[in-house]
């Protein structure tokens, strides 16, 4: 039976809970198409989607290639217990583990999982088993997923406020966000403050993490994510990780690089923390690496942290851990970058887009306050009408208003615009375009832009 769209949402509302989703428009938008970089909902509108399912469909939708893998897949093993082996399994944990030996020199070994959130998780046992600690250094604006373990390590309260006490509740430190300096700084001029912050911790016992007679923290890892996802894509200056990572090793704390957001070429690179020229000793990914088509994700780990002798079997487990579909459209994503010079492409790209938002910057500098960008993680600050403090609300509008569908495309034809709000204070577009946008599709992300401000400027301003 085709139900209506009234039909639809009255079910909603009476069966299905809110709790694992999140209702940003009332009512919520309906799709039930999408292809390239676009969504189409029920009346066949379409709508340039400009974040891609928060970077999980990098790939574009609809991605020929990794369809046919997962269709193949289908045919031929669609299901296997985790206990046993597949081949794609083995040759998808071999490009990964080749590919970070190849980009930081490193040997290590992958693990699977199901779910970024998840694959947080088993680093967090990778992390006690090793160090003994059950504490960890994270930063603000960091995300890092909604289970229990993952929220610990998350800044926002809002995702442990109603669920009890957190003892395990990391120490969080400013990120080095220099368009609003948590200190008040200017860069370059800080001179690298914030850093130097961190450093003061290990100056004395009394700061509370290290005992100075042994050279012994109490913190076990710090937990970064090269570029802060939701957080509001933060890039942080070129020379803080590798200061952060002498810091780091001096006290014998690991690195865990989260990569569920940047992997897989959003920042350019690979690998995202590559772009600073610093090493992980855990890594964790998911995301792109099935292009949306499964949740499968992972861990990379130095050999000497997951080795079988240190890490042996049932340290951790998940029906669906390693399952064919999942490892198969892996395996074709990661022969896609090995065949496709993503990292030019991407950065190319990456920088049209970005001067196509500061042309909107320059002629919208009260609405505009900030762009910048890494490969095609790109960013957009919605300031008030003094050109710098946040305007939350008038993020919300244009996002509202983007998804009506009324907005007019080539020919004066209806289309509507996908976006993302996030940001320390909501009011930052994170822009995430798939891989393969057109020229011809950034000039008209430039234009419903445009539309967009100029509607919600007279509307709400």
């Amino acid at each position: 039976m085709d139900f209506s769209e009234k039909e639809l949402l009255e079910k909603e509302k009476k069966y299905c809970s809110y709790g694992d989703t999140v209702h940003y428009l009332e009512p919520p938008k309906f799709f039930k198409s999408c292809e390239g970089s676009y969504l189409y909902d029920r009346e066949d509108v379409p709508f340039l989607d400009l974040q891609m399912w928060y970077s999980a469909a990098s790939f574009g939708y609809k991605n020929e290639r990794l369809n046919t893998a997962l269709k193949n897949q289908i045919d031929q093993l669609p299901q296997l217990a985790c206990q046993y082996l597949h081949s794609e399994k083995v040759e998808l944990a071999e490009k990964i583990a080749k590919s970070v030996e190849r980009i930081f020199g490193m040997k290590g070994r992958v693990h699977f999982n199901v779910g970024g959130a998840q694959a947080v998780e088993d680093s967090l046992k990778l992390v006690r088993q090793h160090t003994k600690k059950n504490l960890v250094f994270a930063f603000m604006g960091g995300y890092h997923g909604r289970t229990l373990g993952a929220s610990a390590i998350t800044s926002s309260y809002r995702y442990r406020r109603r669920f009890g006490h957190f003892s395990d509740r990391a120490q969080f430190v400013p990120y080095p966000y220099c368009y609003r300096c948590p200190y008040g700084k200017k860069y370059p001029d800080c001179k690298m403050y914030c850093v130097k912050q961190f450093e003061k911790l290990f100056e004395t016992e009394y700061n509370g993490v290290l005992d100075t007679k042994v050279n012994e923290s109490e913190y076990g890892a710090f937990y970064v994510e090269s570029i802060q996802g939701t957080g509001g894509y933060v890039i942080p200056p070129a020379e803080y990780f590798p200061m952060l990572k002498e810091i780091l090793d001096r006290h014998k704390i690991l690195l865990v690089d989260d990569e569920i957001q940047m992997g897989f070429h959003r920042a350019g690179k690979l690998w995202g923390l590559a772009n600073f020229g610093v090493k992980p000793d855990i890594m964790v990914f998911g995301k792109a690496l099935t292009n949306g088509l499964n949740p499968l994700s992972g861990i990379w780990a130095r050999e000497e942290l997951i080795n079988p002798k240190v890490f042996p079997a049932g340290s951790t487990h998940s029906t669906f851990s390693s399952n064919t579909l999942g490892t198969a459209v892996g395996l074709e994503v990661m022969k896609l970058c090995e065949e496709m010079d993503y990292e030019k492409v991407v950065v190319a790209k990456g920088k049209q887009f970005v001067a196509g938002l500061k042309k909107l910057m320059k002629k919208f500098p009260k609405v505009i306050g900030d762009v910048s960008g890494m490969g095609m993680a790109i960013r957009m600050e919605i300031v008030k009408p003094d050109g710098y403090a946040p305007d939350r609300e008038f993020a919300d509008h244009m996002f509202a208003e983007g998804m009506k569908g009324d907005l007019l495309g080539p020919g004066g034809k209806k289309m509507g615009l996908v976006l993302d709000v996030g940001g320390y204070y909501k009011n930052v577009f994170t822009i995430a375009p798939a891989f393969d946008i057109t020229p011809k599709d950034m000039d008209l992300a430039m234009d419903l832009f445009e539309q967009l401000i100029k509607r919600c400027v007279k509307k709400y301003r």
